[in-house]
C-alpha cells in the first residue's frame, strides 16, 4: 500500500574492523575484474604472476636465511611468498614491506615449492637483489694492512650444499672472503639456504683463471695452502701463515695440478686412513677452525 511504512530495516551489522595482523589480512575483487595485486597484501595464486628474476636478482629460501636477509639488508627484498604457518613470525617484515609498498603473497605449499623450485623452503620463498661480488683486486686492496686474513679458493668446488655450508662456516669463524671463478654460485638458493644465514657474511670474490688469481694473492703478501690426502704437513703441526689463501678442490678428483702446484704448503688432515678423504665443506670447517684457533681466536 502507497505511503505503508517499510517492513525493512537498516542493517544493524557493525563495520568490520582492519585486521590488526598483517597475514590476516585478504584481497577483494573488484566487481567485473580479477583481483588487483596490492602492496602489502597478501594474495592467493601468487605465482601465477611471479616474474622471472633478471641477473642481479635472486631467490632464496628457508626461515634462517630470509629472516637474516632481513635483519641486515631490508632495502634488498623486492617480494616476499610464505605459507600461514611462517606469518606470524614474519609479521614485523611484512609490515615493513606494507610500509615500503613491495608486495608479500601469502600462498600455499604447493606454490612455494615452484617458486623455490625445491621443497626445502621452510614455508618461505623471498626475491631479493643479489650482493654484488668483488674483483680479486679491489678485495686484495681492501685486506692490504690486515695482520691476518684467510682467503678460502674453491678449484672446482660447485655443490651449492657444500658451497653453503663451507660459507657457514666461514661465518661463524669470521672468515671473510671464498674465491671463485663463477661467484653466482654461492648466491645460488640452495647455497644459500644451507648457510643459514650465513652468505649474508662472507663476500663472494670472482676471478678469471684461478692460478693466476693465486699468483696475485701471493704478490699481496698471502701464503697459498692447498690440501692433500695422503701427504704434506699435518694440520695440527706447525704454525699456519696467518695471511692464507687455502684452496680445496672437488672431492673427485681434488686439487688440479695446475693449482697445486703454486701451493707454498700442503696441508694433511691426520686420521684413521679408514676412509680416503673428508667432504670439503667438512675439511674446510677443520682447517678453518684450526686456523681461527692460531690466529682469530
Amino acid at each position: 500500500m502507497s505511503g505503508a511504512p517499510s517492513s525493512k530495516r537498516p542493517s544493524a551489522r557493525p563495520s568490520r574492523a582492519k585486521s590488526a595482523k598483517p597475514w590476516a589480512e585478504k584481497n577483494h575483487k573488484k566487481a567485473g575484474g580479477p583481483a588487483q595485486p596490492v602492496a602489502g597484501r597478501a594474495s592467493k595464486h601468487a605465482s601465477e604472476r611471479a616474474v622471472s628474476p633478471r641477473p642481479a636478482e635472486q631467490k632464496i629460501y628457508g626461515e634462517k636465511a630470509c629472516q637474516v636477509v632481513f635483519a641486515r639488508r631490508p632495502e634488498a627484498i623486492i617480494r616476499l611468498y610464505l605459507n600461514a604457518e611462517q606469518a606470524p613470525k614474519c609479521a614485523a617484515m611484512m609490515k615493513y614491506l606494507a610500509k615500503a609498498k613491495k608486495a608479500y603473497h601469502l600462498v600455499e605449499d604447493a606454490e612455494l615449492d615452484k617458486l623455490a623450485a625445491s621443497q626445502h623452503h621452510g614455508g618461505i620463498v623471498m626475491l631479493v637483489q643479489q650482493p654484488e661480488s668483488l674483483p680479486l683486486h679491489r678485495y686484495l686492496r681492501q685486506q692490504k694492512d690486515a695482520n691476518s686474513d684467510l682467503i678460502l679458493a674453491m678449484d672446482g668446488v660447485s655443490n651449492p650444499h657444500n658451497l653453503g655450508a663451507i660459507a657457514r662456516t666461514c661465518a661463524h669463524f669470521g672468515v671473510k672472503a671464498i674465491l671463485l671463478p663463477e661467484a653466482q654460485l654461492l648466491y645460488s638458493g640452495a647455497s644459500v639456504r644451507t648457510a643459514a644465514g650465513g652468505a649474508e657474511f662472507v663476500q663472494a670474490v670472482h676471478c678469471e683463471i684461478l692460478p693466476e688469481a693465486l699468483l696475485l694473492c701471493r704478490q699481496a703478501g698471502y701464503q697459498l695452502m692447498s690440501t692433500s690426502s695422503h701427504q704434506g704437513q699435518s694440520l695440527y703441526q706447525g704454525q699456519l701463515p696467518a695471511r692464507a689463501v687455502m684452496v680445496f678442490g672437488e672431492e673427485m678428483f681434488g686439487v688440479s695440478k695446475a693449482v697445486a702446484q703454486k701451493a707454498d704448503t700442503l696441508l694433511r688432515i691426520p686420521g684413521s686412513n679408514q676412509v680416503e678423504s673428508l667432504n670439503v665443506s667438512v675439511a674446510a670447517a677443520l682447517i678453518i677452525g684450526e686456523w681461527y684457533r692460531q690466529h682469530g681466536g
